[in-house]
């Protein structure tokens, strides 16, 4: 358990800019910063961060609180895990014993998952280094593509011994659960029950999360059996999900926002290679074709992408396809080739960087000219392959959302292909037209909104109140049960014109969601008794505490009798054994806290809006009044409005 000194030591070390800024691009906007939601697709930011108040504000998503609130969100940290984060971050020496086997055995199911990855990272690369057939196969392979020991060192690089169950044998003897290698991927159990390492006799590169957590592992074999494959992924997992992930950008990302720009390439050879030469600023989507999570991921740093892959036929098709979905993501897109027979890991290997940067600067393209340019390369005067040719071009600009850069592409393609301005244009006002009339059927579709969850709350009682004290209620009664909590968003689909709706499922303790919530908005509760309980309690949750029963001295006189008609209240509650008695099914309150607690959450959080728009009208009259500019205050009012509308929509969507 960690001390409360050092808990009190990593919250005064927080600089919440500097904690945010490692996932998300910031950039100053008044006394504080602004980028785009890392919650939810958007184009226009709306994320604010507070330097002084060391708080952050999502308004697209209705989420907020400070930087611990904000790795539990992003990084899906449980508390502990945020503040050994951000002890690791700022240098701070936490009082903390390590986890032995009781303590893994309690820990939860995520926890376990990376414990093993952890593990295993730490073992294929003490086997590169120091087991004879590391350092005769692996390190050989390594050091014949060139990279250094730091290098290696800094990706964390790795060689699987090539015995059956070497690996396995040795998580097991340290206290690893066999069920947790298997959710890993690490290990495969037959149907002989025989135990087999999945990456043996492969050199391993771990694959990292933004904050340097493993996911997961990629794995290349050295053999030449056709009959395996030459790379090997883990599976999908709870804790690694392929299409959500970049491999390279827990070393790439400050170098990203340096820049700019982000390079992407396809292979961890590539990544690492570019690397090397001084080009840091590179991430690979390895194991995947490029998803649109995946630039969504590089667009929370830069709005510019340049795309390096193969000059091959796939290579080309792949870097087509890639362009297409940037421009569609409302970024830059701009693409360089490689001379025949060059990968960017074979060209970084031979040339220095000053001859890469050269040949960058005089090879990359804008994407639209050079997919123009390629396209009626191969349609060779064929009419029907030059109209196909036009047609897709056309398809391209139209994913453009600046209006100006549409016009400029049109009159270049117009050049390349030999047509008139006057038919792109019209081809491409058909296409808007259509994008257009799906856009207004959504927007009719998205009017019908549903209505919000009640409370069933006294007339005669402040509802706020009432919130509250259900709030601090379920902490004492259910603070450490764990749910698996969903949020639900919707996006609109550009390719297929759909509404579509996003979930993000979580799982995590009671106490924790309530943590999390409470900061986003930076909420007090009302009276001085809801603040003291909350705050000894979720004291005590946050320092590790398993059963209520266990403090009953340690309560204050002052929340003692609450406590007591808390717990008094719960034990006269015996419905549902009634329920069971005369036949009748119903669902228990540990099933229902995910909607109970969303459902609590979101109603308070939708009453303290509706007074706080209720003060900036009233600030607002004051001003018209007085004649002064009340602008500034009608911002607010219609971000509060907006934030409002996302709340009754997950409202509706929790009954």
């Amino acid at each position: 358990m960690i001390t409360k000194e050092s808990i009190d030591k990593v919250y005064d070390a927080i600089r919440i800019e500097e904690v945010i800024g490692d996932f998300v691009q910031l950039k100053r906007a008044g006394s504080g910063y602004k980028g785009l939601s890392p919650f939810t697709n958007e184009r226009t930011p709306s994320f604010s961060v507070s330097p002084s108040k060391q708080i952050w504000k999502d308004f697209s998503s209705g989420k907020g609180g400070n930087a611990i609130a904000f790795l539990m969100e992003h990084e899906h940290f449980s508390y502990i895990e945020a503040i050994r984060y951000l002890a690791k971050k700022y240098n701070i020496e936490l009082e903390e014993t390590e986890l032995n086997d009781e303590e893994k055995e309690k820990a939860n199911e995520k926890e376990k998952l990376f414990l093993a990855n952890d593990f295993a990272r730490d073992f294929f690369h003490q086997s590169l280094l120091e087991s004879e057939e590391g350092k005769a196969i692996g390190m050989t392979y390594f050091k014949e593509r060139a990279f250094t020991d730091e290098t290696i060192k800094t990706f964390q690089l790795g060689y699987a011994i090539d015995q059956k169950s070497a690996f396995t044998d040795t998580a097991l003897k340290k206290g690893i659960k066999l069920e947790s290698l298997e959710k890993t991927g690490l290990t495969i159990v037959d149907e002989q029950q025989h135990k087999l390492d999945r990456f043996r006799g492969r050199v391993i590169f771990p694959i990292l999360s933004m904050s340097g957590r493993v996911l997961g592992f990629g794995g290349r074999i050295l053999s030449t059996e056709k009959k395996l494959a030459k790379y090997l992924n883990s599976p999908e997992s709870e804790i690694y999900h392929k299409s959500n992930i970049l491999y390279g950008l827990f070393q790439a990302k400050s170098f990203i926002s340096k820049e700019d720009n982000c390079y992407l390439v396809e292979g961890y050879a590539d990544v690492i290679q570019l690397y090397q030469r001084g080009i840091k600023n590179t991430v690979a989507s390895s194991g995947t074709a490029l998803t649109q999570e995946q630039i969504r991921l590089i667009h929370r740093f830069t709005p510019n992408i340049t795309i390096l892959y193969d000059g091959d036929s796939a290579g080309l098709k792949a870097a087509l396809r890639a362009g297409d979905m940037i421009l569609a993501e409302g970024m830059n897109a701009r693409i360089c080739t490689f001379p025949d027979g060059d990968d960017p890991d074979s060209f970084a290997k031979k040339n220095p960087l000053e001859d890469i940067l050269e040949y960058f600067k005089e090879n990359i393209q804008d994407f639209i000219r050079f997919k123009a340019s390629l396209l009626i390369k191969e349609a060779n005067n064929d009419p029907l392959k030059r109209a196909d040719t036009i047609r897709n071009m056309i398809e391209s600009i139209s994913k453009i959302s600046d209006n100006i850069k549409k016009e400029i592409y049109i009159r270049e393609c117009a050049q390349i292909m030999d047509i008139s301005e006057q038919v792109l244009f019209a081809s491409l006002s058909q296409i808007s037209q259509q994008q257009l009339l799906k856009a207004d059927k959504e927007l009719q579709r998205s009017k019908k909104e549903p209505k919000p969850l009640s409370v069933i709350v006294p007339q005669e009682i402040n509802p706020i109140l009432t919130l509250e004290k259900e709030l601090i209620r379920y902490l004492l009664l259910y603070g450490l049960e764990e749910c698996t909590f969903e949020e639900k968003f919707l996006f609109f689909d550009k390719e297929t014109g759909e509404e579509k709706t996003q979930i993000f499922s979580q799982k995590m303790k009671v106490f924790e969601k309530l943590f999390l919530e409470l900061q986003a908005d930076e909420i007090e509760l009302s009276t001085p008794e809801f603040r003291d309980f909350y705050t000894f309690f979720m004291k005590k949750f946050q320092e590790g505490l398993q059963d209520t029963s266990s403090i009953i001295n340690e309560i204050p006189l002052e929340i003692a009798n609450q406590v007591a008609s808390f717990q008094a209240q719960e034990e006269s509650l015996h419905l549902d054994k009634w329920f069971s008695k005369k036949g009748v099914v119903v669902k228990s309150k540990i099933e229902e806290l995910p909607y109970t607690i969303t459902g609590i959450i979101l109603n308070l959080r939708k009453r303290l809006i509706d007074n706080k728009i209720k003060t900036l009208k009233e600030e607002i009259s004051i001003l018209e009044n007085e004649d002064k500019d009340p602008s500034s205050i009608f911002l607010e009012v219609i971000e509060y409005n907006t934030l409002k509308n996302t709340i009754v929509k997950r409202l509706g969507w929790n009954m």
